[in-house]
């Protein structure tokens, strides 16, 4: 693909993630097209159809997720790398929200979209945790499985305007919990 090509087609995800998150699936193609600056053209030249363009937000979200993890680990000490991916997560719940209705017909029609994308947030998470318990930043008794569990919880709060705000605070509080006790942090600073 040409840069410009390339460039155009990024954009393009890009603005679909937000108009998703911020208004659901059924944004206008038009909307995302003019929003980017581009013509409803390129749009279809990249994205046939509508699902095809969910579809690579979706990986798009899952594989941001996974790099994020990587780039958090590596710069960031353990447990502020654990939380500034949790808060990214509400990020992803927000797109992921705003394509439920889409990804649930795909998930239905056996798309291998999702056998494709299993358990790479596990992963990335299960690394941070780990990380975190290792450098003695957060609770020895702390599991992936459990903080997962928890910030999925997030995909089911009511859909109100500030749900997004709301679920920040909710992965503070949990954050606060998993460094409650930590050996190299004990309890947490008021």
């Amino acid at each position: 693909m040409r840069a410009d090509a390339r460039r155009n087609r990024d954009l393009l995800v890009e603005t679909a993630a937000a108009a998703f998150s911020a208004e659901g699936v059924d944004t206008s193609l038009e909307a995302i097209a003019r929003t980017a600056g581009l013509g409803i053209g390129t749009l279809y030249r990249h994205f046939p159809t509508r699902e095809a363009l969910i579809e690579v937000v979706y990986r798009r979200e899952i594989e941001a997720l996974r790099e994020a993890a990587l780039h958090l680990a590596r710069t960031e000490p353990a447990d502020v790398a654990l939380a500034q991916w949790m808060q990214r997560f509400v990020d992803y719940i927000a797109t992921k929200r705003g394509m439920s209705d889409s990804l649930k017909l795909m998930y239905e029609s056996n798309s291998p979209l999702f056998a494709e994308t299993s358990g790479v947030i596990p992963l990335a998470l299960k690394s941070l945790v780990d990380g975190a318990v290792a450098a003695g930043a957060i609770r020895a008794d702390a599991d992936s499985v459990d903080v997962l569990h928890a910030l999925s919880s997030i995909y089911s709060t009511s859909d109100r305007p500030e749900w997004r705000e709301r679920s920040r605070r909710l992965v503070a509080l949990l954050m606060d919990g998993l460094r409650y006790g930590a050996p190299g942090i004990g309890p947490p600073k008021t």
